[in-house]
């Protein structure tokens, strides 16, 4: 796994082994990072279930101004701060080795106030909407901020969450991303 694009541009990436990680694909990534180049230049983004940190990485390598990275599981944590630094983001970067209701609980006390969130949990758990909840709950994701979901493609997402509205969906084998943002007319 590398860096697409950017400042850190091929820069290889670590993946952990064994099964607890579900690393992004190239194709997923690239996909991605197309529909949203135009938000990452100066944005602060959070990688909730980062397991590599590959999404958080490739934002600050294409101009994010700051990185949040989260996970719970230990060697997730390890390689997240392996490839943090091996790309030179040490400086930009904040890890959080915790559960993603903690790490929203902790933005939401500090004020910090999110562009873009990255949200891949494990799939087929009770995760998403409890963290989506959390978000829209603590006002963690700034008003013209985005949402993006890494699902599994046989789940659909529904067209609104509370103050949230779908903006683009796209399917790429198993996956699909997801992306909303806070309705204009609130």
């Amino acid at each position: 796994m590398r860096v697409i694009s950017g400042a850190a541009k091929g820069k290889l990436l670590k993946t952990p082994k064994g099964l607890h990680t579900r690393p992004t694909s190239a194709k997923v990534k690239e996909a991605l990072f197309s529909m949203i180049h135009f938000y990452i230049p100066g944005s602060i983004v959070l990688d909730l279930f980062s397991g590599t940190g590959s999404l958080g990485i490739e934002a600050l390598s294409r101009g994010a101004e700051k990185a949040y990275f989260v996970d719970n599981h230990p060697k997730s944590i390890q390689t997240i701060k392996e490839n943090i630094h091996s790309t030179g983001y040490d400086a930009k970067s904040v890890i959080f080795f915790c559960d993603a209701q903690k790490a929203i609980q902790k933005l939401a006390s500090a004020g910090e106030q999110i562009d873009i969130v990255f949200m891949d949990p494990p799939y087929h758990e009770d995760i998403l909407f409890p963290c989506i909840d959390a978000i829209i709950e603590k006002k963690v994701l700034k008003k013209a901020g985005i949402l993006i979901i890494e699902h599994d493609q046989k789940d659909e997402l529904p067209e609104r969450i509370d103050i949230l509205s779908k903006i683009k969906e796209r399917r790429y084998g198993n996956t699909r991303i997801t992306i909303y943002t806070e309705e204009e007319n609130r």
